[in-house]
């Protein structure tokens, strides 16, 4: 988009490695003495260290794109986790030889007749093994014995070994890498660029896609960036390719320190949300005013003191107990309604009095005046009734509020 914008051939900052945006820093310049001087020798090893961006990949590009290929066949592995026999037919296939099946003898055979080859053909041979950190002790092991191939009194093959500072760190200290570090000849720690290359590095880039002053860039850009990036190429290329799109949408024609300011806030926003959650320090936690939780997630559910919760609901137990003894005892006992409390004994009274006179008119079968007394008494005795139903209704629906609120109420004073 902003290659458009301003009028370029091509876009200036990606971080994909391309070696026509070569630059030759003062530490690049260096890294390349060292490497000229190892090549020059033919043999063994040349290491070549730096932080993540540094340029050695590029620095590795720009070697590949600059070799005489009627002396030199060049041939680069970007290593994962491999074991020694993988390398070993990585390694033939980077050289352009098939081999049948994943035999290791095979692939070390085909390896060995192509080095003889190339070496009567007058042609060395080097191999460029980027991101060597990855590699185990065994592989790194299977590397020095391919550097044994020998044709009479001459190496067959040369080495160029690029890794982070680890890979610096594990070769320096291993004991199982002693052979190995008796065949290094040439090693060098690329550094991150002088402050004062970043703008010469930034302007180089931009000229390589035909810039001729559009977008005009500010001095104190360069002065910012090389702050905010710490001379690393590939932090610098990340920051002037978001500076540039936020010129291309604002369609600005220059480039201040304010907007350079505005992109590192986005970048560090880009940051916080990619990065990896949060492990809250104790400091933090006293601050915090929430409910405490663990510093780091996990799936057991966190230890609490639950003490006061448990007296809370025996107490809730203990009282919804009393209550439902009590509601046993008044149903045995047929209270009357809180407003008439006398009422039990009236209507046990006419009760009994009602039983006696059916069993008093019972003797006299077939006196209408008898039905009707029967009659009468029925109905009286079914209100009644339906009054004691309704009573202890009443009772046991008031007693079922008490529960539902004693309930409530534990459960709110637990949960504050």
């Amino acid at each position: 988009m902003y290659d458009e914008f301003y009028g370029l051939s091509g876009r200036p900052f990606q971080l994909t490695p391309d070696p026509r945006f070569y630059f030759e820093s003062g530490t690049h310049r260096k890294a390349l003495s060292y490497l000229g001087y190892g090549l020059a020798q033919g043999e063994g090893f040349i290491v070549i260290t730096g932080e993540v961006g540094a340029g050695k990949s590029t620095l590795a590009a720009h070697l590949m794109a600059s070799v005489d290929r009627a002396r030199l066949t060049a041939a680069q592995i970007v290593t994962s986790a491999l074991d020694g026999e993988e390398l070993i037919h990585v390694t033939a296939r980077a050289f352009g030889l098939e081999v049948a099946g994943h035999d290791k003898a095979t692939a070390l055979a085909r390896i060995e007749a192509f080095l003889h080859h190339e070496a009567r053909e007058g042609r060395r041979c080097l191999l460029v093994v980027d991101e060597s950190q990855n590699l185990s002790v065994e592989a790194l092991e299977e590397l020095r014995m391919l550097s044994n191939f020998q044709l009479g009194a001459h190496p067959l093959l040369q080495i160029l070994l690029l890794g982070q500072p680890e890979f610096r760190t594990l070769l320096q200290t291993s004991p199982e890498l002693e052979q190995l570090r008796q065949r290094v000849i040439a090693t060098y720690h690329l550094d991150a660029m002088e402050p004062e290359e970043v703008g010469t590095y930034v302007e180089h880039r931009l000229t390589c896609v035909g810039w001729n002053g559009n977008p005009s860039i500010d001095s104190q850009v360069y002065v910012d960036l090389a702050r905010a990036s710490g001379g690393v190429p590939r932090r610098v290329n990340q920051i002037v390719n978001r500076l540039l799109l936020m010129g291309a949408v604002e369609q600005r024609p220059h480039i201040d320190a304010a907007m350079l300011q505005a992109v590192l806030a986005d970048l560090a926003g880009d940051s916080a949300v990619c990065a990896p959650q949060q492990v809250v320090t104790p400091a933090q936690a006293v601050q915090a005013p929430a409910v405490e939780a663990p510093a780091v997630q996990t799936f057991a559910a966190p230890a609490f003191d639950d003490s006061a919760w448990r007296a809370a609901l025996a107490e809730r137990d203990e009282q919804i107990a009393e209550l439902q003894q009590a509601i046993i005892e008044l149903a045995d006992m047929r209270p009357a309604p809180v407003e008439a409390p006398a009422v039990d004994g009236e209507i046990l009274a006419q009760l009994e009095e009602a039983n006696r006179r059916i069993a008093a008119l019972e003797t006299r079968d077939g006196d209408e005046a008898v039905l009707a007394a029967l009659s009468e008494a029925n109905r009286r005795i079914a209100a009644l009734e339906n009054r004691t139903a309704e009573q202890e209704l009443a009772i046991r629906h008031t007693l079922t509020m008490l529960i539902e609120w004693i309930e409530t109420e534990d459960y709110q004073r637990a949960a504050a």
